[in-house]
């Protein structure tokens, strides 16, 4: 399957910021057609969304999908709940370990994988106040060697 196309689409880099992603899942979503022609434009905000298991289903909740320009009075709800499409045994697995202290199910990218949109879900524990800043820390620490090194292989 190394021939898939992937086109992401919307990423929520706010996630990777205020938790430790532990897992990474993919999943489907039920969209209606205005709503897969508006992904396809690319006007989808995953910030503050997040996933939940409720009557043994995944749903993806707050998700921002703009509404379609040329659509109709069909057209959808930005912020509607979109049902999540994933094998029976991935959701109660996910669902027993949700039950967990400390874990939450967050959106880490919408992308197109063979014209189908699909979601990367990271179940993530949050951080701290001093993990984030420790982080940008290390983060800042790097940043400052690559320029460092770069520099240096510059003027070679």
């Amino acid at each position: 399957m190394s021939n898939d196309q992937i086109k992401t689409v919307a990423t929520n880099r706010k996630a990777q910021h205020d938790y430790f992603i532990e897992e990474t899942y993919e999943a489907g979503i039920a969209l209606t057609g205005t709503e897969i022609k508006s992904i396809r434009a690319g006007r989808v905000n995953l910030r503050d969304s997040f996933a939940m298991v409720r009557d043994g289903d995944l749903w993806l909740m707050n998700a921002h999908i703009a509404p379609y320009e040329q659509g109709t009075y069909a057209n959808h709800e930005p912020r509607r709940p979109r049902k999540l499409l994933m094998h029976r045994r991935e959701i109660n697995r996910i669902a027993s370990e949700l039950q967990e202290k400390g874990f939450t199910l967050v959106p880490l990218r919408l992308y197109l994988k063979n014209n189908r949109a699909k979601v990367e879900l990271g179940l993530a524990r949050g951080k701290k106040q001093y993990d984030k800043r420790a982080t940008l820390r290390k983060k800042e620490t790097q940043r400052e060697i690559d320029r460092a090194v770069a520099h240096h292989w510059k003027d070679r």
